[in-house]
């Protein structure tokens, strides 16, 4: 067993098919969605309870074990380009 698995919203990746293992960080073949900002109409809408956010939202999660026990971290995307002048 690999020291960790790897899962975007639920389903297994695959090291080599799905992301690379570069250091200590998971490089996705693909661009994952994460839900940007949300304005002040959009908040209020929501208070309001009129709309709710629809927006895609990918999460990634890592299993590994410490300990003897297995744990669950819960990884942000980072946008390659942030910081970037």
């Amino acid at each position: 067993m690999p020291p960790f698995e790897v899962f975007v919203n639920g389903v297994a990746q695959v090291e080599g098919t799905d992301y690379q293992l570069v250091g200590a960080t998971l490089v996705f073949e693909r661009t994952l969605a994460r839900e940007g900002k949300l304005g002040f109409w959009r908040w209020l809408s929501m208070l309001l309870g009129i709309a709710g956010t629809y927006r895609k939202h990918e999460t990634v999660d890592v299993v590994y074990s410490a300990g003897g026990r297995r744990s669950v971290a819960t990884l942000a995307p980072v946008d390659p380009g942030a910081g970037a002048d």
